[in-house]
């Protein structure tokens, strides 16, 4: 994921999605804004229905020339045909997920609120790293990932910053300057039209 010039969204999935409509909300959600990753987050350990799930997203991404990548299932994503994989585990597994999908694929990483642990999977390979939250969420342990982090890390580290969780209009305009990319996941599944409620959260982009 190359860095932009104004931040890009990346689309998180809800925990459970329903195969009979989920896919036609993804579809209009990509087709009425600029989607620059999708990552699958599924609760559970069911691989079959990763890959029933896995396999409608990745029609419908794959379709539009945007990327999908799986949370922490490695082997999933390379089974799956999966453009990568996003780790929950900060620098710990970057460079095992690394050797097994090899140069091309997306191996991102959440960090929580650890510059220290972003630095890490810097070193390891990482194409980016997600801090958060930053707003209410019960991402992580709920500390709050501050403006400050994303501002210092803008400056010093060339790897490209997601920030996730809890992203409100004023949160989005207050860390525009200083992210490459906005997780949006909750914020939208939760509304009655997804594609709507993203569109009021990039509008404070500027």
């Amino acid at each position: 994921m190359d860095t932009p010039e104004q931040p890009q969204i990346y689309l998180i999935t809800p925990p459970a999605i329903t195969l009979s409509t989920f896919p036609d909300q993804l579809a209009h959600v990509l087709d009425g804004a600029d989607i620059a990753c999708i990552r699958m987050a599924l609760a559970g350990g069911d691989e079959d229905t990763i890959a029933r799930a896995a396999d409608a997203c990745r029609e419908v991404a794959h379709a539009r020339d945007v990327a999908l990548v799986i949370s922490n299932h490695v082997l999933l994503a390379q089974r799956l045909g999966l453009d990568g994989v996003h780790l929950d585990d900060g620098a710990r597994s970057v460079r095992a997920a690394r050797k097994e999908l090899g140069a091309d694929a997306i191996v991102g990483s959440f960090c929580g609120t650890s510059n220290h642990d972003g630095m890490s999977a810097g070193e390891a390979g990482v194409d980016y790293v997600a801090f958060g939250p930053v707003g209410a969420s019960t991402l992580g342990d709920g500390t709050t990932a501050e403006h400050d982090l994303f501002k210092w890390w803008s400056e010093v580290i060339e790897v490209p910053v997601v920030a996730e969780g809890g992203l409100t209009p004023d949160l989005i305009r207050d860390l525009s300057p200083c992210t490459d990319f906005f997780g949006v996941g909750d914020e939208i599944w939760s509304q009655d039209d997804p594609l709507a409620a993203l569109t009021t959260l990039t509008d404070a982009m500027g």
